[in-house]
């Protein structure tokens, strides 16, 4: 058992009703002392902060189902080791990570590869789960194959060709709009193709054995086009549109599937958030990311409304005090 006194944000809700306080935590059998760096504003922590789940602890209590952090006491984990904290329950039926010290399950705890930045890997996390369940899960994307990516520049785009890379793709495409940056591409991708206005997808696209679509409507319609026999569409978006017109003399005649991806019905296995983290590590990718002071939490939910699908908002607790 491992006992220290830290000061958390705890919640008197419901409603954003935060108060910093220095409590004692103390980590018991299976639990982890950890101490905090950075964590997560999510949308699921304001949902536990206005009191819709039933399973949550009854206020007072700590938010904060994500974060990174430094193990001081653990089981599993010699001292020192960085990681992320995400699942089992943290944040909604267990106290959460947003505190100078956070108690967790040490089921909760995964290892921060070398060379990854904690707040990095906090900002890319849930986009980052979504590219595996899409690539290799849903995709089974395996080694040899050619991938192309729709919707590349995006952070979920980018995730996606990482994940890709990882799970040994021989190539990987990635599809931009017309006219659209591609710096972000650099050193992710083996080749860029354009998407014109209308979602029509350039001729030098060659064939793939996959493609993981990130924005659906039109372009959806012109990656098929491009897809081998008995290959496959998985699509996880459709900000370029929720209809798409499906050739289906082409999905009969190569045997293709369409393969959606739903996270809200997706389980995240053990073994899954270690694998994501090495996935990405190597690829350098830069999230754009929010970084706010932890005592102006109030002020990051607010913002959260208003943010970006790519934009991350995260609390910097190294200075709470």
């Amino acid at each position: 058992m491992s006992a220290r006194k830290g000061i958390v944000l705890r919640s008197y809700g419901p409603g954003q009703q935060l108060k910093a306080e220095e409590i004692e935590l103390v980590a018991g059998r299976g639990e982890a002392l950890v101490e905090m760096r950075v964590a997560a504003v999510t949308q699921l922590d304001r949902t536990v902060l206005a009191g819709k789940l039933p399973q949550q602890l009854p206020a007072p209590f700590v938010p904060g189902s994500e974060g990174a952090g430094v193990v001081l006491s653990s089981e599993k984990y010699p001292a020192g080791t960085g990681v992320v904290i995400r699942g089992g329950g943290v944040g909604v039926s267990l106290p959460g990570t947003w505190g100078q010290l956070a108690v967790v399950p040490d089921g909760s705890l995964h290892p921060l590869p070398a060379g990854l930045d904690p707040a990095a890997a906090v900002a890319m996390l849930a986009p980052a789960l979504t590219a595996h369940t899409a690539v290799r899960r849903v995709g089974a994307v395996v080694a040899g194959e050619t991938i192309v990516v729709t919707g590349a520049t995006g952070l979920v785009g980018r995730l996606c060709t990482a994940v890709a890379r990882a799970a040994g793709a021989a190539k990987v495409i990635g599809l931009a709009r017309a006219g659209e940056s591609v710096d972000v591409l650099s050193g992710l991708v083996d080749q860029i193709v354009r998407v014109d206005e209308l979602g029509q997808v350039g001729r030098e696209l060659q064939w793939c054995d996959a493609a993981i679509d990130t924005v659906g409507g039109p372009v959806t319609s012109g990656v098929m086009s491009h897809i081998t026999p008995g290959g496959r569409v998985v699509v996880l978006g459709y900000t370029a549109g929720e209809f798409a017109t499906l050739d289906l003399h082409q999905l009969i005649g190569r045997d293709l599937r369409v393969l959606p991806v739903n996270m809200q019905r997706t389980s995240i296995e053990p073994g899954t958030v270690a694998q994501v983290l090495a996935d990405i590590a190597p690829a350098a990718v830069q999230p754009d990311v929010v970084l706010m002071p932890a005592r102006d939490a109030e002020d990051a939910l607010d913002l959260l409304g208003a943010a970006t699908a790519d934009r991350r908002l995260l609390l910097d607790l190294s200075g709470l005090q």
